[in-house]
């Protein structure tokens, strides 16, 4: 497991960055820019899970439910 506190402050990081992403999505009008920053925020969304998972640790690990996206 990499140092936690590196991994709390990705996370943290990756948070604002989904932030700043549904601040503009509210303002997108266009369909290629709301596109573009849905995916982005789906790529966020995966790291987060997996950094939640690494600091669930190896002892409670439960096999990680797939995020289904429609």
């Amino acid at each position: 497991m990499r140092n936690r506190r590196h991994t709390l402050l990705w996370m943290k990081d990756l948070l604002e960055h989904m932030s700043q992403c549904h601040d503009q999505l509210q303002w997108a009008s266009d369909d290629p820019t709301q596109a573009f920053l849905a995916d982005s925020l789906i790529g966020d969304l995966v790291e987060c899970q997996k950094l939640c998972e690494e600091l669930r640790g190896p002892k409670n690990r439960r096999p990680a439910r797939e995020m289904v996206l429609s």
